[in-house]
């Protein structure tokens, strides 16, 4: 247990790190349009909060965690997308044959803007080439959360 911990610390710092790195050199070589600014906030999110369960590559855990890659969860509708983040997720899933059955913890004490960065890295990362989330989408699917 120790081992895995030691592990995802050093993957989670080794990835925040990079970031860092990557984004101070855009800053000084690229202007950023708004999506390139939500995707690295939406990186260092993802570094915080989802790649112990999702992993670094997206690719999730077999049978546990599932992938990020290419499925209709990331890809589809961005209003469920929205609520699973917001709700958690309890439900066994199926994607390309193989079952994932741990339940997601919900993520309602992220701002609007954190889930939007975060579902936009997701949605056009892994080779995903998906719409941006915008915090307003975000913010009216909360609001019909209670």
């Amino acid at each position: 247990m120790k081992i895995k911990l030691l592990a995802i610390i050093l993957v989670s710092t080794l990835l925040f790190n990079g970031l860092q790195a990557q984004v101070t050199h855009k800053k000084k070589t690229v202007h950023h349009s708004g999506t390139a600014v939500s995707m690295a906030r939406g990186k260092v999110v993802y570094g915080k909060i989802c790649v112990a369960c999702h992993m670094a590559d997206g690719n999730g855990v077999p049978m546990m965690n599932p992938p990020l890659i290419n499925t209709t969860y990331v890809l589809g509708d961005k209003t469920k997308l929205i609520t699973i983040v917001l709700n958690g997720f309890k439900e066994e899933v199926e994607i390309n044959g193989q079952t994932y059955s741990n339940i997601m913890t919900p993520h309602k004490d992220l701002t609007d803007q954190q889930i939007a960065d975060v579902l936009t890295f997701v949605r056009r990362s892994f080779g995903n080439k998906a719409s941006s989330v915008k915090t307003s989408e975000v913010k009216k699917v909360r609001a019909t959360i209670k």
